[in-house]
């Protein structure tokens, strides 16, 4: 195995779980130097990781076992577990952080200051949310930090999510509940729209496969149009579609006064308001 240069050095992973995994596994075998991490600078924590995890972390030669004291002071923690086992985590957690490590909480629904009341004071603390085509380094994650967070901290994370997919900031908190609305869970809806574009089209006698296929590509496609092109989305749309035509006709229904925009905005505002019952 060849040297890299590390970004951050040493890791602390406490939960590696499907995320949690995805996202280590991103950060371990990234092309690019500038977001590699040094397996052997790498602790991982989970009494029961994933078998596709522990293949993972076997070929980097790295064990999943927790450890009372650590080597040495971990720069980054990423905590990865379930929200309700979090306040114990963070309690055993406390004792071997450093004055410079910073802590990346991944858990869905703890706010910052849930986090902060079971660290030290001072605590550097960024809640990030991921979605799950990180698994293919195609996420979107929304990051936002604590005061003692540093530029350099802030800098090195959007290297590391880069390597995820892509990254972003926000300064108030309050958005993470849009944000887990629209992109945390936002794959699922993407997910359910090519199942009724599928069953739409075997309702217009396509075989079942061929229907599938067509809708998960034409999904594909147009996303990788849309994430390459400086064009709105609605530029795009407009582009593709000739008056009179088979794509106006369809358009005509989906973007009637009861069409699917007001369907979307219902769904988003449900999944906001049940984020922000989670997070108390």
């Amino acid at each position: 195995m060849t040297a890299r240069r590390a970004l951050v050095e040493p890791l602390l992973v406490i939960g590696a779980g499907k995320m949690g995994g995805a996202i280590l596994t991103a950060w371990l075998e990234a092309d690019d130097d500038a977001v590699s991490v040094a397996p052997e600078k790498v602790y991982v924590e989970d009494p029961g990781p994933p078998p596709e995890m522990v293949d993972l972390l076997s070929k980097f030669d790295i064990t999943a076992s927790a450890k009372a004291d650590l080597p040495e002071t971990p720069k980054l923690v990423m905590v990865g577990v379930k929200p309700q086992v979090m306040p114990a985590v963070l309690e055993g957690l406390a004792p071997r952080l450093g004055p410079d490590s910073l802590v990346l909480s991944i858990a869905a629904g703890k706010q910052i200051k849930d986090i902060e009341k079971d660290l030290p004071p001072g605590t550097a603390i960024v809640r990030a949310m991921p979605n799950t085509p990180v698994l293919v380094q195609a996420g979107m994650t929304v990051l936002i930090a604590n005061k003692a967070v540093t530029a350099q901290q802030k800098e090195m994370l959007t290297a590391l999510f880069s390597a995820t997919g892509h990254a972003a900031w926000v300064e108030d908190e309050s958005l993470m509940d849009a944000v887990t609305a629209v992109s945390g869970s936002g794959p699922a809806y993407v997910f359910y729209l090519a199942e009724c574009l599928a069953k739409a089209g075997e309702a217009e006698g396509l075989p079942a496969e061929l229907a599938l296929t067509l809708a998960k590509n034409t999904i594909y496609g147009a996303g990788a149009l849309m994430t390459g092109s400086e064009a709105l989305p609605g530029d795009l749309r407009v582009n593709v579609t000739s008056k009179g035509g088979t794509t106006a006709a369809a358009l005509d229904v989906l973007m009637a006064d009861d069409g699917i925009a007001p369907i979307v905005q219902k769904a988003i505002t449900a999944a906001a308001t049940r984020s922000k019952d989670l997070s108390g």
